[in-house]
């Protein structure tokens, strides 16, 4: 059994907008700044830095509750956890080797519940809203999402309301049902399926769930930049690849490691990680804004892609995936189809991982920037699997030859 934190110690401050700079009362129920931006949390960290060090860590539970002074949950007692965090840092040589990319290591998100990352932001999103007295909530989502806010919705005893393209991933949509979610299909991308729960939070009075448009989800995601700089000694790699639709993990990433440089506990004359967003070809609204050295995207109309959990035409968050991106002198790249297909197979033939099509876009990402010089010889990568390839059945295909009883084996 999972034991919570005795005391959280949390040192959540306030919300504040990215955009105007405003702030918010973190202890009320927020959603969008009144400008229309994210909201983000802000934490005492000058005063966490007096009295928290890295030692502080030891004998912790090995969930990313380890890291509570820095996530917005006050009291223990509205905690909700299946076990979520401390994903492995596993060595790639055999791919690495093949890639050229000796340094090559993969952040596994694809064993914690509900089989990938948006547990994480399940975990501390729907665990603040209980704190904040949250009863029902909505959002839309491309599948894995919406299992995870179900899931974890269900066991804090808050009725979740998901909306999901019907081409979504079958079993995503298993998970959101069995658990006694309201689940609706829609005829279309997760954009149509946002404006459906945009509607249903004006005239319901939902909680709105969807991607930033509550503060706390990239908190609970910021945990695996947190995770990553203690697994790497707090001597942090030099590239992250991070598959991007919405992006949260990716701004998450840079918030956490941000933090880490101001509380001291990584090396500030050392640059931060160069964060590369990876996007499938047919649906790259970052890759052409980076491009265009943008500060926001433009939707992507016709978006299409195996890799469903990237299939996001237009973020909320772009400008703060962008800014991530300049900050970090990082880069996005975008993968063909058949391209992260083939990638995805190669690192289970190589390695025994058997990744989501949206973390397999990693490796095919890595293979051209190493081709191009852009990852250089002898640098540390981490690649940042978002998800267990066993819940996107469609990706591959087997057809072994089927033997009776009694036939022997070819040799």
């Amino acid at each position: 059994m999972q034991a919570q934190p005795s005391g959280t110690g949390s040192h959540l401050s306030h919300l504040y907008c990215p955009k105007s700079g405003e702030r918010y009362d973190a202890d009320r129920i927020q959603q969008l700044s009144r400008i229309g931006a994210p909201l983000l949390a802000a934490y005492d960290l000058a005063s966490l830095a007096r009295s928290w060090r890295p030692a502080d860590l030891a004998g912790r539970e090995p969930t990313l509750w380890r890291y509570r002074e820095l996530l917005p949950v006050r009291d223990p007692a509205h905690v909700v956890s299946l076990g979520e965090g401390f994903t492995p840092l596993l060595p790639l040589p055999r791919l690495g080797r093949e890639l050229g990319i000796g340094g090559l290591w993969m952040k596994d998100e694809g064993i914690v519940p509900t089989g990938s990352f948006k547990a994480r932001g399940a975990a501390v999103g729907v665990s603040r809203a209980r704190e904040l007295g949250v009863t029902r909530l909505a959002m839309p989502t491309n599948g894995n999402a919406g299992a995870a806010w179900a899931l974890y919705a269900a066991r804090a005893g808050i009725r979740a309301t998901i909306v999901m393209p019907k081409d979504a991933p079958a079993i995503t949509r298993q998970e959101i049902a069995i658990c006694g979610a309201d689940l609706y299909l829609v005829e279309g991308l997760i954009s149509d399926a946002g404006r459906i729960v945009a509607q249903a939070v004006a005239e319901g009075g939902l909680y709105d769930a969807s991607t930033l448009k509550e503060p706390y989800r990239i908190e609970g995601k910021k945990t695996m930049g947190l995770e990553l700089a203690e697994q790497c000694g707090w001597r942090l790699p030099d590239v992250i690849l991070y598959p991007t639709g919405g992006g949260v993990g990716l701004i998450g990433l840079h918030k956490a490691f941000k933090e880490l440089r101001e509380l001291g506990w990584i090396d500030p004359s050392r640059p931060l990680p160069r964060l590369v967003a990876v996007q499938a070809s047919g649906c790259a609204p970052i890759v052409r804004a980076w491009e265009a050295r943008a500060t926001v995207s433009e939707f992507w109309p016709d978006s299409r892609t195996v890799a469903f959990g990237i299939n996001v035409p237009k973020a909320l968050g772009d400008f703060l995936v962008l800014e991530a991106l300049y900050e970090s002198e990082g880069c996005a790249v975008a993968v063909d189809d058949d391209d992260l297909l083939a990638a995805q197979r190669r690192a289970a033939e190589c390695e025994g991982a058997f990744v989501c099509p949206e973390g397999a876009a990693l490796f095919a990402a890595a293979r051209e920037l190493r081709r191009n010089g852009w990852i250089r010889g002898g640098e540390r990568v981490v690649a940042l699997n978002t998800g267990a390839g066993i819940k996107y059945p469609d990706t591959f295909r087997a057809d072994p030859p089927l033997l009776q009883p009694g036939d022997r084996l070819p040799l």
